[in-house]
């Protein structure tokens, strides 16, 4: 298992990016930061200034979610899709597309938790429709603003763990 608090990005295949994580904190603490609204919108914001306004989520098969997001200067970016797969608190697979695309067509993600020894590592893997959109998103920003991201997680497992 990786020790890396650092976001470890990877493509495999033609068409998917692995992203694994390693947390300091117990895996169902981990799981409750994705699908808990209130503690989604403080850490799913990329980079500084942005919020969440909107974040509806999914707990059923067969459900959608919607994340909508304002950046510092009224920026405004929407996603959303529907739930694949809900395994608690180990394995969510949902589809995802957003309002302008930045990329063609619709992403599945898979979000993986396990634990050890009190830490969780998370394997995050998207599947794209073609390489040229996994590429497209390799070459834009999307790394380091999950990155951030997955670094306000950090503070938010440290005030959850502790309850």
């Amino acid at each position: 298992m990786s020790e890396s608090k650092t976001l470890q990005v990877t493509a495999r295949g033609e068409r998917e990016i692995v992203m694994t994580r390693v947390f300091d904190a117990p895996r169902t603490v981990v799981w409750e930061a994705f699908t808990k609204p209130e503690l989604l919108k403080r850490w799913l914001l990329g980079p500084p200034g942005w919020s969440m306004p909107v974040c509806k989520l999914a707990s059923k098969v067969g459900e959608s979610y919607r994340y909508e997001w304002r950046g510092p200067k009224g920026e405004e970016m929407g996603m959303s899709g529907i739930l694949k797969e809900f395994v608690p608190p180990e394995r969510m697979v949902s589809t995802e597309r957003f309002d302008q695309p930045w990329y063609p067509g619709e992403c599945v993600g898979t979000i993986e938790l396990t634990e050890q020894n009190g830490r969780t590592t998370l394997t995050q893997t998207l599947r794209y429709e073609s390489r040229e959109a996994r590429d497209m998103v390799l070459k834009s920003e999307m790394e380091r603003g999950l990155g951030m991201s997955y670094d306000r997680l950090d503070e938010v497992l440290a005030v959850a763990a502790a309850k």
